[in-house]
Parts: C-alpha cells; structure tokens; sequence
C-alpha cells in the first residue's frame, strides 16, 4: 500500500470507529463528533475507559497495536457494565464489531468509577501476561531482537550457537511492514510451523532515526534478498515473501554505498585497495594439507579447526541398511561404494560416535590421507607449518577468469568466481550509473526488483517502464555482504546487493553460547568464555560474566535485606 492508500484505509477505520461508538461516547457525557475526530477520539475514549492517555500511542504502533486493540475493545464494553465472559469473547471474535450491537441495541449505563483492576487471580494473571507480551514485543521490534547463529559463514569470528542481541536502533528500527502478524515470532509459528503473518495490508518502507551508519567491516543482520523459502531445508514451492519477514542472515558488511568492490585470490578490495580487516574478524580459506606420512585429524584439530572431512572404510564389503541409515545416517555428510564393495564414509570432525558404531555392528577404519581439505585461518596455517608431520599448505582458490558457478550476476559475460571477482560498483542512493546492455545484469535486480520498475530489452536499448534508458539514478543504498569462512558461505557472491530496507540492525551483545547446539540438547556444551562478549571491538572478546554474576549476587544480597528490615519495621 502507498501514502494515499493508507490514508483513506486509516479514514475507513475512522468512520468504522465513529458508527460503532458515537451513542457510547454520548452515554459517557461526550459530544458524538468526538468519536469522528482521529487522534481526538482515541484519547476522548481513553478518558473514558479510565486507561492513561500514553495508551493511544500504543494504538498506532505496528504489531503492538495488534495486542492493544483486543483490550481497549474489551475496556470499552466493561466501562459500560458488559463484564460477563461471553461479552468479552464476542468483542475479541468479532473484531471489535460486538460494539456496534451494544451501541444501537442496548440500553447501557456508563460506569464513571469503574474499578479497573482484575477482578480474580486468573483476570490478574491475563492481565500481567497480555503487558508482558505487549512490552516485550515492543523491546523486540524497537529496540533489541535475540537472535542465534545457525550456520558456519562467519566462523571462526562468530560460532555455530552462539546467542546475540542484535541493536535495531544503531542503524535505526525498521518499523514493521507487514502490519497483520503474530508478536514475538518471524516467519513461522513454531510447533505447528505455520505461517506468522498476512501478506496484505502492507506498509511503505520506513526508519526510524538512528546514531550511526554501516561501517565498512561491520557484522550486520539483514532479511536475505533473494529468501524465497517459507522453511528451510523443506521442499516447497518458492514464495515471494514481504521484506521484513524474510529470513534474517548476519554477515560482515565489506563494502558500503558507493565502493568499487573486487575480490582478488580472496582478498577483498575497495576502490583499488587491500581492505584492511578488524582484528577480531577471523577469515577462512579452504587449503590442501600434504603429508607424506597421512594427515591426521589429530593433527588438524591441534591447530584449532574444525572444519574438515574425516574418512571411514568399511573393513569388509557391506550392505548398507535402513537401520544403518537410522543409526548412523545424522552423522554421515557423504558416501559411496568401493569398486572392492567396501563403503566409503564421509562425516564431519566429530566423527562417528563410539555408542553409534557399536549399535550399527559395522567395523570401520579412518583413512589417514596423504591430502586433506580444511578451512583454516592464517593463525591455523602458522600452527600446521610449525608441525614436522606436515610438508605443505596449499590455498584452495578458482583462478582469475574461470566462471563459477551460481557466482552473481549470473551472466556468461562475467567469469567471476567466488576468488576473483569484480570489479563492480555498489550502488549509492541518488548516485546515476550509465546503462547498456553490458552492465545491465549487474544492476537489473535492484531496478526491477527492489525499486519497482519494468526492465526490457529491444535490440540494444534498454527498456525502463516502457522508455528507452541509458541511464539510471538509484533510490536507496545499497551493501555487499560476506561471511569471514569464506568458502563455507552463502552471500553477496551468490545473490548480490542488500538493500538499504532489507537491513535489520548491529549485533552487540553474545549472552550465550553452546557448542553442539544443532545436535541436541545431551549434547550441549556451554561455551563459558563467550558468555557476556561484545562483538566487536579491539583485541580478543573479554567475557564479562563473572561480573554479572557478582552484581546478580549482590542484587539478591540487596534484596534479602531489604526484605527484612522491612518486616521488622512493619
């Protein structure tokens, strides 16, 4: 919906309020108009249903107003004496309408002095629930959103399972677009995994004022751009979702509004430079380790990683069964059958579990290779080459001029890879790019997609809404996203520009952290010393937990004796 559009729904909702209302508003001692005015007239019947003024506020704010409604309609009919269960489930079923029965055909009395406080322990408990919710919602939204890491992309910098807040008033809140969802989810109700929200009625784009931009090398939460999936890793037909409930990515920001972006042998560059990365940004890059005499796991878990391949062989030719697929099938990432009949199994650096291998009754041995494959860091690279076992280090990387695959924009005329890629401009809002046919597919998403125009092609002319266009003049800015494991990442290489509007917020906070979090609870570990992190700053993370835990201490102490030295004086 546009500005106009809003406009006449918000005075439909007006004129709906006022037909419903007005003889009430008459009953409490006020004019009729009264109920007509916007604003006004939410204010009036605050004053009416006894409830502070500040209420209305809470009335006009996306996703809080949809918790507030529910109870200034059910404040509204108790001022005037409808109290009884059924009332209030008919206002809340009805949406509101269960007024309009009461306004034309009953003959009410208003309660000036109405005692507005619950009036049983379960009515109080309903009451402390609903506020909770519509505070915490509103924290949520506004202010800080919990947020957990479920994938590698940023590893070693920020872990599998760790648990962020994420500031949504850095950069400045998003206020929500989809006006009609459920608080306190995103996309999907959990347990019975169901949509959260409508598609319709949608609001423009809107930020609150924030206290800093998008630095270059920041880590940013945003709603991924090209999110075309309700849930993930579940097959479904692609949907086209609106941008505020599209799933949300942390990534490192390495390019901002107006940068010439390249990435050379892996090295970003901007504007012809080496980026000079944070000191806590931790970059991967997939190597060849070469040993003469096999290299161990041992050996790569000494150096700090834990992202490589381990090897298993079947000790003699096996069928492979579906309770071995039960037992073991979590574990495995890949595998096949020998020409000898023996299977060959490929998992993660765990491994297979002991419990696991004697319940399967299989007999495996781990391959020692002379070569493996790992993502290491260049602190992990120091550490093999320090180790006698080890001959070589090789860097993995896709040569310069060799196309990737599914590698942005997607055109045979850009044989960049995920290694060398670029150069290539990132748009700035305001700024103006000439176009042809040359640097259309670079730039083609954002015209069509993310700002709402027509692009065609006739001969070789490029086609905006109908008009020829050798030019073109973007409306937003736009960021270029990438994870530091950089081999293990699905980012702005893939699938191109973030929009400004799609940015969620800053991650500042790790309060949490457990290794194992994607294997089930049994197996969690906490991760005690990124408890009470910041996410960036200089140096190594310093947890401040220790300190949390005596001022909680002390809290407690404070309390206790508050407490009784209360009671002696009572």
């Amino acid at each position: 919906m546009d500005s106009t559009q809003w406009i006449i729904f918000i005075l439909v909702v007006q004129v709906i309020h006022f037909l419903g209302t007005w003889k009430l508003y008459v009953k409490a001692g006020r004019k009729a108009w009264e109920a007509a005015i916007p604003i006004y007239n939410g204010i009036v019947l605050m004053q009416i249903i006894n409830r502070p003024k500040w209420w209305v506020l809470l009335l006009f704010i996306p996703i809080i107003n949809l918790l507030m409604f529910p109870v200034v309609w059910v404040e509204t009919i108790r001022s005037f004496g409808k109290n009884s269960l059924l009332d209030t489930w008919l206002v809340i079923l009805t949406l509101g309408f269960y007024t309009y029965y009461i306004n034309y055909t009953q003959d009410v009395k208003y309660i000036e002095e109405r005692d507005t406080n619950p009036r049983t322990a379960i009515g109080e408990w309903v009451s402390s629930i609903v506020f909770a919710v519509v505070a915490a919602t509103f924290v949520h939204t506004y202010f800080i959103q919990p947020y957990v890491i479920p994938t590698g992309s940023l590893e070693k910098t920020l872990l599998i399972g760790d648990f962020l807040f994420v500031s949504k008033f850095h950069y400045g809140a998003r206020v929500p677009m989809t006006t009609v969802a459920a608080p306190m989810v995103h996309d999907t109700i959990p347990l019975i995994a169901k949509r959260s929200y409508l598609d319709k009625p949608q609001l423009p784009y809107f930020r609150l004022p924030g206290f800093q931009k998008i630095d270059r090398n920041e880590i940013v939460v945003f709603s991924w751009p090209a999110d075309t999936v309700r849930q993930f890793y579940k097959k479904e037909k692609g949907v086209r979702k609106p941008i505020d409930k599209k799933s949300n990515y942390v990534k490192r920001c390495v390019g901002i509004p107006g940068d010439t972006l390249s990435i050379v042998d892996g090295f970003v560059h901007i504007n012809g430079k080496q980026t000079v990365l944070p000191d806590r940004e931790k970059t991967q890059i997939t190597y060849n380790v070469y040993s003469k005499t096999g290299v161990s796991s041992r050996d790569l878990k000494a150096a700090g990683t834990d992202d490589y391949y381990r090897v298993y062989v079947t000790k003699s030719p096996i069928q492979f069964t579906d309770q071995h697929e039960r037992i073991l099938g979590k574990y495995i990432r890949s595998g096949i059958k020998r020409a000898d009949g023996r299977l060959e199994l490929r998992t993660g650096p765990k491994g297979f579990p002991m419990a696991a291998v004697r319940e399967s009754r299989i007999s495996f041995v781990e391959e020692t290779a002379r070569r493996r494959e790992a993502n290491l860091t260049k602190e992990m690279v120091a550490a093999l080459e320090k180790n006698s076992k080890i001959d070589s280090i090789v860097k993995i990387l896709e040569p310069k001029g060799q196309r990737g695959t599914s590698v942005f924009p997607h055109d045979s005329d850009y044989a960049w890879n995920r290694d060398n890629f670029g150069p290539m401009y990132i748009p700035k809002k305001g700024a103006t790019i000439p176009l042809n046919l040359k640097v259309l597919p670079l730039y083609k998403r954002i015209i069509r997609l993310y700002e709402g125009n027509t692009v065609g092609i006739s001969g070789n002319q490029v086609i905006i809404n109908g008009e020829v266009a050798d030019s073109y003049t973007f409306k937003q800015d736009y960021y270029w996203m990438m994870g530091d494991n950089r081999h293990s990442s699905e980012d702005s290489r893939f699938w191109g520009y973030v929009p400004a509007d799609h940015i969620v917020g800053k991650p500042i906070f790790i309060w949490l952290s457990i290794d194992g979090i994607n294997d089930g609870i049994k197996n969690w570990r906490p991760r005690w010393d990124r408890f009470f992190t910041t996410v960036s700053g200089d140096g190594e993370p310093r947890s401040y937990f220790r300190y949390f835990l005596i001022l909680l201490a002390g809290y407690f102490v404070f309390d206790f004796f508050k407490k009784k030295r209360k009671k002696k004086t009572s």
